[in-house]
């Protein structure tokens, strides 16, 4: 299919390209970038006057409900999600059920994200088999069926032994170690600890659960040299920790949920169940660090941490309440949001969501825009105004701790490998 996008403005983090001009896309590539060719003629013209021409977004933490997802058709309506939120790329962590811990499961899993022409989909392995930290998977046929990674979701590895284990193999076959820094014995409360979960009567969650297990993940990338992402940081002491190490220079590369860059424990308010995520949302400090980290690239990405959760599952006294939100469709909106906020430029910010989280995949051929690199290209209509509700989003899950916020922006349409993805209505 050839697509046209006329009169947009051309913003791309990596070539620092901010100016009006059309795209054209044939073959699943960009055929021209801001002057089109003469004799182009496209199928599809997508106007994109006084809009945004961005690259689609890479989000490194979102769950699909497949495999083994409850509801039918779950994979088509979060990669719908996606497109809406103008996300093409997509990274699954591997607590499906089953575990993805086969050869059979990944490519079943990416074989039916590729008939959707949606958002690309990179699975992470289990680390160990079936999560349960003992013994550990065959990685290497993992890979060669289309992990990015290998990981253990938000199930820790309690036999150190183990991990060591795990990261000398990967170590060894050049393989990255996704990590979730939390100890499992510290990890176990309910909310951070803090006065506010003390004046709740929630079981707290310390900063030490973090910045404990980030030790001794560093002491095993000094003594394995294993390369490892670390996922969702949320404390000041944890950035803190993550800077010493890469200014020491192991090969670690991490991320944060948009949830910790705005939200505090605060606003869990009185027992709002929406507000139960993992990690758990901490104290102003911490997300006033996080954002600097961001900033000064501490921290690579900015991650959805999308997780669709039923009406039941919330449905329950905040102990009770599944632990998870929504995401796909608000990760742009809210990366803007943080640009505003923290005063850094649209392309500084796109580019935690783009080209950085590309980086730590090891694909260059995605994040950014460039003449004849891969299409997936997206459209934002930066003044159209909608406001976050369950009516407005295609996830599943309807239950995010942004409900009710107005949000100025919105995806237009998404281009993922030349497929017109998503077209919305503005």
């Amino acid at each position: 299919m050839k697509i046209l996008i006329q009169g947009g403005r051309i913003i791309d983090p990596k070539s620092a390209m901010d100016a009006i001009g059309d795209v054209a896309v044939a073959n699943g590539r960009i055929a021209s970038l801001g002057q089109v060719q003469q004799g182009f003629q496209p199928d599809k013209v997508i106007d994109a006057k006084g809009c945004w021409v961005i690259p689609g977004l890479v989000d490194l933490n979102a769950r699909l409900g497949e495999p083994g997802g409850e509801h039918a058709h779950m994979l088509q309506s979060e990669l719908a999600a996606a497109g809406a939120g103008g996300v093409t790329s997509v990274v699954c962590p591997p607590d499906t059920s089953p575990v993805l811990d086969e050869p059979g499961l990944v490519e079943m899993l990416k074989f039916r994200a590729q008939k959707r022409h949606a958002a690309r989909v990179f699975p992470l392995g289990a680390l160990t088999r079936g999560l349960k930290g003992e013994s550990l998977t065959a990685m290497l046929e993992l890979f060669d069926a289309g992990c990015v990674g290998f990981g253990q979701a938000e199930v820790p590895i309690v036999n150190t032994q183990t991990l060591q284990r795990a990261m000398q193999y990967a170590a060894t076959h050049d393989l990255t170690v996704w990590l979730r820094p939390q100890d499992a014995w510290l990890g176990k409360g309910i909310a951070a600890s803090g006065a506010y979960a003390t004046r709740l009567g929630l079981s707290g969650i310390p900063v030490m659960a973090e910045t404990i297990a980030l030790q001794t993940i560093f002491d095993l990338q000094r003594s394995t040299g294993a390369r490892v992402h670390l996922q969702r940081i949320s404390s000041s002491a944890g950035a803190a920790l993550l800077k010493a190490a890469k200014a020491e220079g192991l090969p670690v590369t991490a991320d944060v949920s948009m949830n910790s860059l705005f939200l505090v424990d605060n606003d869990i308010g009185y027992f709002d169940s929406r507000m139960h995520l993992s990690p758990p949302l901490r104290q102003s400090r911490d997300r006033e660090a996080l954002r600097a980290a961001v900033i000064d690239g501490t921290i690579d990405a900015i991650v959805s941490d999308h997780t669709p959760v039923s009406e039941d599952g919330k449905a329950l006294p905040f102990a009770e309440a599944e632990v998870g939100a929504t995401g796909l469709e608000l990760l742009l909106n809210l990366t803007l949001r943080f640009a505003d906020e923290a005063k850094i430029t649209v392309a500084q910010a796109l580019e935690c969501v783009s080209l950085r989280a590309a980086k730590v995949l090891g694909k260059d051929s995605i994040g950014h825009l460039s003449l004849h690199g891969q299409a997936d290209v997206v459209v934002f209509d930066p003044k159209a105004l909608w406001s976050v509700n369950a009516q407005n989003l295609l996830s599943h899950g309807k239950h995010t701790p942004f409900s009710g916020f107005e949000f100025v922006g919105k995806v237009k349409a998404t281009i993922v490998n030349g497929h017109l993805a998503y077209e919305g209505s503005v």
